[in-house]
């Protein structure tokens, strides 16, 4: 954690990044009005919540801390998915579109795996 100066620096936290950005301009666009209280405010808040756990758990500077905080980022990076996968089955968003936040979302997950594991050896030293 000390070669980072800033959670900004983190490659989960930059590809998470990259799935917020995909939600609001792809997917959120792509849903009707009358879900603005459902599912919008749902996957809006769900694919926020994994930057925002992984910033919360760097800023924590105890390595079981933060490791939990990224367990529940990674929890709302699945939900972001099913809240796609919701969106493809009311007919809100092409299989394309669900393809690609599939694609996003597995690139968060294999990072934010490989940053759960470092921190977990380094829990010991």
């Amino acid at each position: 954690m000390s070669t980072f100066k800033s959670f900004e620096e983190l490659g989960c936290w930059k590809e998470a990044r990259n799935l917020r950005l995909y939600v609001s301009k792809v997917i959120i666009t792509k849903l009707p009005n009358n879900e603005k209280y459902a599912l919008i405010d749902q996957i809006k808040r769900s694919a926020r919540s994994v930057g925002n756990n992984i910033a919360e758990g760097y800023g924590r500077f105890h390595f079981q801390e933060n490791i939990q905080f990224c367990r529940i980022a990674r929890g709302s990076l699945f939900e972001t998915l099913d809240h796609g996968i919701i969106a493809l089955d009311e007919g809100y968003i092409s299989e394309e579109n669900l393809n690609e936040l599939r694609i996003i979302h597995n690139k968060v997950l294999l990072i934010l795996n490989g940053y759960i594991k470092y921190l977990k050896s380094q829990k010991g030293k």
